[in-house]
C-alpha cells in the first residue's frame, strides 16, 4: 500500500471536523497542497520574486529561470519542446485559447465540424457550442452508450463525418472513465485532435509526440500545485500559424500605428504579467509527483477504484455510475435512492468528516444521459462524488462506506 509515508506531507488531513478525522474524497475537485511545495514558494515569494522577462537585475532574473525551469520541467514531461508549453490561468482558459485562435486563424469556418461527446466538462462543451452560434461551424456529439454514462470507443466510428476538430476528455470528471485516445486518434487521423486533460494528466504521463496529439489541457491545482496555473501543449505547426487570443504585454514583438507583429513562441501567447509564483509552484508541485513515480500512483489510485466499487456493489439502492471495469480511474459518482446527493454531502461531512462533491459537476448534458439510464425513483440531476488520490487509504474507503449505510438508515433507504 502506497503512501502512508506521505500522510504528514498533507497538514489539511490532520485537522479534525466535530472530532473526526478529514477524509479528503473531492481531489477531482482539487488536491491537496504538500507542504514541501507549499514550503518552496512560500521561500520563492520571500527571497526570489520579480516580474518575468523583463528586466536585468538579479531578482528578475532568477524569477525569469524559475519560471523557463518550470516550462521545461512540464515539456519534458510532455514529451515535447519547450516552445510548445504554454502557460494559462488552467484548462478553462486553455480549451477557450485555443477555440478562439482557430476561428480568428479562419481555421475553424462555416461548415466544418467539431466532434465531441456528451461527457464532457462543461469547458470542452460550452466553447464550441456558443463559437458554433456565431461562427457558423457545426458541432456532433458522441453519446455514452455503454453503462451509465460511459463511452464506447466503437460509437465513434459510427460517425460518417469528417471532422475539422476533434475535442474529447481523456478522463471524464463524473464517471471516472479513462478514454482511449490512441484509438480515437486512429479513427481521426487527419482531425485536429484536442484532449481535455484536467482530470488524466494527474494521473498519468502523456506522450503527445507518441499519440500524435495537436493539444492538450491541464490545471496544476488538480495535481498537487497551485490554483490559477493551467498547462496548454499545442503543436508549433499550429502555434505559429495561430492568431493569439489575448493581446498585451509581452506577447508583442514590434507595435506601430499600422499593426503588430507578433512574440516568439510560447510568449505569442502569454500576454501580460503571468501567475509567476503559481507557475514555479508548479514546478515543485511535478516534481514532488516525480519523486513518488506517476506508474505507482496511479497504480495505488486504480487500486482504490477497485476497492471502493467492490465496496459499494455490497449496498443495495445505491446507484454507481461509470464503466466499472479496468478503465474506471480515482472518480465514483454515485446516488442513494431518495436521498438528494446535496444532503448526502452534508451529513457525510457533518457527521464523519467526509468531504465529496455534490452537484452536476460541470457536465449537464450528461446528467441528462443519466436520468434517463437511471433506475432510481428520483433522479436530482446531479450526484454525489467521491474522488481519490495518492494521500487516501482503504480506511478512507471504509469510512465513506460506513457513512452512506448510516444515510440510508436515517432516511429509512432499505
Amino acid at each position: 500500500m502506497l503512501l502512508k509515508n506521505i500522510l504528514s506531507d498533507f497538514p489539511a488531513l490532520s485537522r479534525t471536523i466535530k472530532g473526526n478525522r478529514i477524509v479528503y474524497l473531492d481531489s477531482a475537485a482539487s488536491t491537496l497542497k504538500p507542504k514541501q511545495v507549499i514550503d518552496k514558494l512560500s521561500r520563492f515569494y520571500l527571497e526570489n520574486y520579480a516580474n518575468v522577462h523583463r528586466a536585468v537585475h538579479t531578482l528578475a532574473s532568477e524569477s525569469t529561470q524559475m519560471l523557463e525551469f518550470s516550462r521545461k520541467n512540464y515539456a519534458n514531461f510532455l514529451n515535447a519542446s519547450e516552445h510548445e508549453i504554454i502557460f494559462t490561468s488552467g484548462t478553462t482558459m486553455s480549451i477557450n485559447l485555443i477555440v478562439e485562435s482557430l476561428v480568428r486563424s479562419k481555421m475553424l469556418n462555416e461548415n466544418d465540424i467539431v466532434l465531441t461527446t456528451l461527457v464532457e466538462h462543461h469547458a470542452n462543451f460550452v466553447p464550441w457550442l456558443r463559437l458554433s452560434k456565431l461562427h457558423g461551424f457545426r458541432v456532433e456529439f458522441v453519446e455514452p452508450s455503454l453503462r451509465f454514462g460511459s463511452i464506447n470507443i466503437d460509437d465513434f466510428l459510427k460517425k460518417d463525418i469528417n471532422p475539422k476538430v476533434v475535442a474529447v476528455t481523456g478522463h471524464s470528471n463524473v464517471t471516472g472513465q479513462l478514454i482511449d485516445i490512441e484509438k480515437i486518434r486512429n479513427i481521426f487521423p487527419n482531425s485536429i485532435l484536442i484532449v481535455d486533460g484536467a482530470q488524466l494528466i494527474p494521473h498519468q504521463r502523456i506522450d503527445v509526440k507518441g499519440l500524435d496529439i495537436d493539444f492538450l489541457c491541464f490545471s496544476v491545482h488538480k495535481m498537487l500545485g497551485p490554483s490559477g496555473v493551467g498547462v496548454l501543449y499545442g503543436k508549433s505547426q499550429y502555434l505559429e500559424t495561430l492568431e493569439p487570443f489575448l493581446y498585451g504585454g509581452e506577447m508583442i514583438d514590434k507595435v506601430s500605428v499600422e499593426d503588430v507583429t507578433f512574440n516568439v513562441l510560447p510568449y505569442k501567447f502569454e500576454a501580460g504579467t503571468p501567475n509567476i509564483g503559481g507557475i514555479v509552484g508548479a514546478n515543485y508541485a511535478l516534481e514532488y509527483l516525480n519523486n513518488i513515480g506517476f506508474d505507482e500512483a496511479k497504480k495505488h489510485i486504480l487500486d482504490l477504484t477497485k476497492y471502493a466499487i467492490e465496496k459499494f456493489r455490497n449496498i443495495e439502492n445505491v446507484e454507481v455510475y461509470g464503466p466499472l471495469d479496468k478503465s474506471h480511474c480515482g472518480i465514483l459518482s454515485f446516488n442513494i435512492d431518495g436521498v438528494h446527493p446535496h444532503d448526502v454531502a452534508h451529513l457525510l461531512d457533518e457527521k464523519f468528516g467526509v468531504a465529496i462533491r455534490s452537484g452536476h459537476h460541470c457536465a449537464q448534458p450528461l446528467m441528462n444521459v443519466l436520468k434517463s439510464q437511471s433506475r432510481l425513483s428520483q433522479f436530482p440531476n446531479s450526484t454525489c462524488r467521491a474522488s481519490f488520490y495518492i494521500y487516501n487509504t482503504y480506511e478512507d474507503i471504509d469510512i465513506l462506506i460506513e457513512g452512506i449505510k448510516r444515510i440510508k438508515e436515517w432516511f429509512n433507504v432499505q
